[in-house]
C-alpha cells in the first residue's frame, strides 16, 4: 500500500537496536511515506543522526523548537521503534518531559496511529509498572506489539546485543498497515 505524501515520525529510544532505525526508515519511504525521525535525547548517542539526515532529507529532532523555527508537519502515524522501558512508562502515564514523549501524550487524542515495539529484558517486562503501562496504552488504541507469539518478546537481561540485528522493524510497518492508516 502506497502512502505517498502521508508523514510517519519514526521515535527512537535508546536501545540496542536504534543503530539500525535506518532500516524502518528505508521501509517506510518505500512505501511513500515521508519520514521525520525523532530521537529521545539519550537515543541520540545510538544513532547516526548525519546519515538519517541524509536519508530522510529533515532533521533529526530531539528537542522542542525554538518560536522562531518552523513546525515539522503533522504525523500521519507515529511508530516507536526501539521502546525503551522508560518511555513506554513515561507516554503511558502522560509524562511529555521531552519532545518525543511530549508528541506521544497528544498523539492518541488526536487521533493519530501509534504503534509501539518495545526492546526490553524479561526482568524489566515482568515488572507491574511496565505490565500495567501496555495494557494501559492498549486500552487507548495505541498497537503494542510485545509479549504474545508472534509479536516482540522480551529478552534474557544481559543478551539483548545478540537480538539487535534481529529487531522486526517490518513488523512495525504491518502493524500499522492493520491500524487501518
Amino acid at each position: 500500500m502506497t502512502r505517498s505524501g502521508k508523514v510517519l515520525y519514526v521515535i527512537v529510544c535508546a536501545a540496542g537496536p536504534a543503530g539500525d532505525v535506518g532500516r524502518l526508515v528505508g521501509m517506510a519511504q518505500g512505501e511513500g511515506w515521508i519520514v521525520q525521525v525523532i530521537a529521545t535525547p539519550s537515543a541520540l548517542a545510538f544513532i547516526d543522526g548525519p546519515a538519517l539526515e541524509r536519508q530522510t532529507g529533515r532533521p533529526v529532532l530531539s528537542q522542542y523548537r525554538r518560536p522562531d523555527e518552523p513546525k515539522a508537519p503533522r504525523a500521519d502515524a507515529i511508530i516507536v521503534a526501539p521502546a525503551t522501558y522508560n518511555t513506554v512508562n513515561k507516554f503511558a502515564q502522560g509524562i511529555a518531559d521531552t519532545y518525543a514523549l511530549g508528541l506521544l501524550s497528544e498523539a492518541p487524542g488526536l487521533g493519530i496511529p501509534v504503534v509501539v515495539m518495545p526492546f526490553v529484558n524479561s526482568a524489566l517486562a515482568a515488572r507491574a509498572p511496565f505490565v500495567r503501562s501496555i495494557e494501559g496504552l492498549r486500552s487507548e488504541g495505541v498497537r503494542v506489539v510485545f509479549g504474545a507469539a508472534g509479536q516482540v518478546e522480551p529478552h534474557d537481561p544481559g543478551f539483548g546485543d545478540g537480538l539487535i540485528d534481529a529487531f522486526p522493524w517490518k513488523r512495525a510497518l504491518a502493524e500499522l498497515g492493520e491500524s487501518g492508516s
